[in-house]
């Protein structure tokens, strides 16, 4: 059965690297994709400006400032119920009460011979009727202006009506323009008549003989009492708005990109040759025809955000070598947008569910909660995580349920893989079988230990052909969470096992026999002896015999690495760490060459001590591997959906040191008590980014609240002092009110003062922190810190 299962390696490994043609067609569309975003050309205008870390780029615009606290909304009607009756107070007053002095002002500014005598005389001439009808209307719109403004009707417009935004306010404004047009024409308001006068009095009264101009006059009349409305209601916007959208649903070409959030802020204005979709930097290296062959891929729809960011990548990349540049318009003249294929053939994942910037390497998580906690300009603002971030290395916490895969790992997985496929990353996803971590044809990889339908193995020594490496990364798989083996013995049994075997038979040795060695069984080791003395290996038969004569001895690690190792020596594991020459196990080791998708399926269910084993041996590999690595330029990361009793005093160090390796790891974990008392200190101090969901335990709140230290702010202390009168009315007074109230009489005492207080206690990371949200603080592989915020965690 093992020769079936390894002729079946050989011959469909192979075919999965088999790259498709690159003839630039369309590629096809992800199932169960995000809604369709912008078109490609959009998108790739849309600007990404610099931020802090963990802000989402696309199209983000900065929040408006804090407005300072307003006056509350019932104020706001009170106030406008007070001027609407003051103004008609006063208009009653002014027009129904005698008043004699009503037309003082305007006779001021008048010939007298247009009044009749006396300071309560009426016109007398035309002309002083047309200034009497004007001053009226002037009046009329001064006093309506005076109790806008005291009444503050643009404060209560802007609160009940132009905050919820279009279509609201368009159709708001929409009946108040048909109501003002109806009040204008159809109410004695003093709106025609003193347009009319005015008219009359600067022209003549000729105009009015032309049919003609009159129509022009009330047209402009009519106009201009609309304007105010289409400018407050923004009607220009809203038709425009939907113009685009009818143009879209009439077939405009929408490339296949994910879903993104629209920018807030119009696009900046460009020349044609400047705009991202017709690729300025090839054309100023020299590259126009090959420009050309793009820009028009992106017009008629043959391109995706994955095919821009790996022809970005390959264009960056060929200005390091002498004929890259040649050779990639070649390939662009060629392929168009297929060109710089990822080795798969493919250009786009067979499934997305979650929202990503390919340009700028970000996949979103949620979004920052409108909460006291979190500084007020990143409140509404998106939270996303790219490689920047990751190479730092995150950790994150929470119970079962909490929403650790489906809301971290899975978005994180997934964006390494697109960014795998466009050349500039490698993923190792790490976790249980059912783990939904995405379908196996979205992974070149796919690992399975335990399940006969695996296609392929992996290799417990990593891909190295050094025996002292090979023992070290071994032990540190094997026994370094056993506090009483001390890794390096450990580390130094293997190797003085695994060099005489390789010595003798070119290869390291399969579990059976790696477990008859450390268990010292007789046979074994004279057929080993023999292959060395027949080989003249006398450095390596040194290395026998001193591990013949340490075996049996205290503190021998033998016997408990026989024991570890005997829990991959199962039926069910069969086959699945071959070294021969017929098998093909998964090395670590390419990530450094290849920009993989690589997944690993642990059997926890049953085999639980085994999973744990296998990612523990998995973590120290990878930290083995960045440390190796000659080419550095690709980001590698290894996703551990559960972290559970993985971490030792080595892999811990290693993961300090990956952030000046372009690598980064994720971790996974219930609860930091899963971590030995003795690494949870080194662990939170090794990681630069920390996610707490919703749910922990005080005393797990309480070793982040240290880590995040605290934060100077001002607080305001109010105290009420009574006040005591010293006047005989003042104090019946008082007295009155405290009859009528039950009250004192009090004063407010306001103490302002700045101290340093946590940024988050332990109780409030265990109990306010909602459901389906997280604490999360970021730092950045350049050193930028973000504080920790809450975040509400979605697409």
């Amino acid at each position: 059965m093992n020769d079936e299962r390894a002729h079946r390696v050989r011959d469909t490994s192979g075919a999965a690297w088999v790259p498709g043609p690159g003839d630039g067609s369309r590629p096809p569309r992800p199932r169960y994709a995000p809604a369709a975003g912008p078109p490609l050309g959009e998108w790739l205008r849309t600007p990404r400006p610099p931020q802090e870390p963990g802000v989402w780029r696309y199209g983000y615009t900065p929040r408006p400032p804090r407005e300072p606290e307003g006056v509350p909304d019932h104020h706001l009607l009170l106030g406008l119920l007070i001027s609407v009756v003051s103004g008609v107070l006063v208009v009653f007053v002014w027009y129904s009460v005698y008043n004699p002095y009503r037309l003082v002002p305007v006779k001021l500014f008048t010939p007298s011979d247009w009044w009749n005598i006396g300071i309560s005389g009426g016109p007398r001439t035309v002309e002083g009727a047309h200034a009497s009808t004007i001053y009226q209307g002037v009046l009329f719109w001064a006093l309506a202006y005076a109790c806008g403004r005291l009444g503050n009707w643009a404060e209560l417009f802007r609160r009940r009506v132009a905050s919820r935004g279009q279509p609201f306010l368009g159709l708001v404004m929409f009946a108040a323009a048909v109501l003002a047009q109806l009040l204008v024409w159809k109410s004695p308001l003093p709106v025609v008549e003193p347009v009319l006068a005015l008219i009359f009095s600067v022209a003549g009264g000729e105009i009015f003989q032309s049919q003609a101009l009159v129509n022009m006059i009330y047209a402009v009349i009519a106009a201009g009492a609309l304007w105010p409305f289409a400018r407050l209601g923004r009607w220009r916007e809203l038709a425009a708005s939907y113009i685009r959208r009818r143009r879209g649903l009439a077939g405009e070409p929408v490339a296949v990109v994910a879903r993104h959030t629209p920018p807030a802020a119009p696009l900046p204005a460009q020349a044609p040759h400047e705009s991202p979709a017709h690729w300025p930097q090839l054309r100023a290296g020299g590259q126009g025809e090959a420009a050309d062959v793009l820009a028009a891929a992106v017009r008629d729809g043959l391109m995706n955000d994955v095919d821009c960011a790996r022809i970005q990548h390959a264009w960056a990349a060929a200005g390091a070598r002498p004929d890259g540049a040649a050779s990639f318009a070649q390939a662009v003249r060629r392929d168009g947008a297929g060109a710089a294929l990822h080795p798969s053939g493919h250009r786009d994942l067979p499934l997305r569910r979650f929202t990503h910037d390919l340009l700028a390497q970000q996949v979103r998580i949620g979004f920052c909660a409108d909460d006291e906690h979190n500084p007020y300009e990143r409140r509404g603002s998106g939270m996303a995580l790219d490689p920047g971030l990751l190479g730092t290395s995150l950790l994150a916490v929470g119970p079962s349920g909490a929403g650790k895969t489906a809301r971290l790992v899975a978005p994180v997985v997934e964006s390494l893989a697109l960014q795998a496929l466009a050349g500039t990353a490698a993923v190792v996803a790490v976790g249980r079988a059912d783990a939904p971590l995405g379908p196996d044809e979205a992974y070149d990889i796919v690992v399975k230990p335990g399940d006969p339908t695996s296609v392929h193995d992996l290799d417990l020594y990593g891909g190295t052909v050094d025996a002292d490496e090979a023992g070290s990364v071994l032990a540190e798989g094997l026994v370094g969470d056993v506090e009483a083996v001390d890794s390096r013995r450990a580390a130094t049994a293997l190797a003085q096992l695994l060099g005489p075997y390789r010595a003798v038979h070119g290869r390291f040795p399969e579990v059976p026999v790696l477990r008859e060695l450390l268990e010292g069984a007789p046979a074994v080791l004279a057929a080993l002896r023999a292959g060395l003395e027949a080989g003249n290996h006398s450095a390596m038969l040194r290395e026998l015999d001193a591990r013949e004569r340490q075996a049996g001895g205290a503190g021998d690690p033998g016997p408990v690495l026989a024991d570890r190792i005997a829990l991959l020596d199962r039926p069910v594991f069969a086959g699945f760490f071959a070294t021969g020459s017929d098998s093909r196990p998964f090395s670590l080791r390419s990530l450094g060459q290849l920009p993989l998708r690589v997944r690993v399926d642990l059997p926890e269910r049953a085999h639980a001590e085994a999973s744990r084993l296998l990612a523990r041996l998995l973590l120290a590999q990878f930290n083995a591997v960045a440390a190796a690595r000659a080419d550095r330029t690709l980001f590698v990361c290894l996703v551990l959906d559960d972290a559970t009793h993985t971490l030792t005093e080595e892999t811990i160090r290693g993961i300090r040191r990956l952030r000046s390796l372009n690598a980064g790891v994720v971790l996974s974990l219930r609860t930091v008590d899963d971590v030995p008392d003795r690494l949870d200190t080194a662990l939170l101090g090794a990681v630069g980014c920390c996610m707490v969901f919703s749910g922990v335990t005080t005393w797990d709140g309480k070793r982040f609240v240290e880590v995040w230290g605290k934060e100077w702010i001002e607080t305001r202390e109010v105290a009420q002092h009574t006040v005591f009168a010293d006047q005989p009315f003042t104090r019946a007074l008082h007295g009155l009110r405290r009859l009528v109230t039950g009250k004192d009489k009090t004063t407010a005492a306001v103490t302002v003062r700045r101290v340093e207080r946590e940024r988050w206690s332990p109780s409030e990371l265990a109990y306010t922190v909602p459901s389906g949200h997280a604490v999360l603080s970021l730092t950045s592989v350049q050193g930028t810190h973000a504080p920790p915020l809450l975040v509400e965690l979605g697409n």
